[in-house]
């Protein structure tokens, strides 16, 4: 009997939402990403993945006054 698929968790939601934003093309392009929390999301969730987003290197967080997160990032230059 095949086991029924894991449901994800509401962090691995938030992250995956994240992340679709942060890899969009025009935020690829420009190197720049604006991330709001879902009022549905929790905000213990929400303060994880932005550690760990925090502890990539060459990526900026810069809080905002509105509650969004705006973050920046540079690829390095191969040597």
């Amino acid at each position: 009997m095949p086991n029924a698929a894991r449901q994800p968790s509401q962090y691995e939601l938030l992250a995956t939402r994240l992340q679709r934003i942060i890899n969009s093309p025009a935020a690829q392009k420009s190197k720049t990403a604006l991330l709001y929390k879902a009022p549905d999301e929790s905000e213990d969730d929400w303060i994880q993945v932005l550690q760990e987003i925090g502890e990539t290197d060459n990526v900026t967080i810069a809080y905002r006054d509105d509650g969004g997160v705006h973050l920046f990032w540079v690829v390095p230059q191969d040597d």
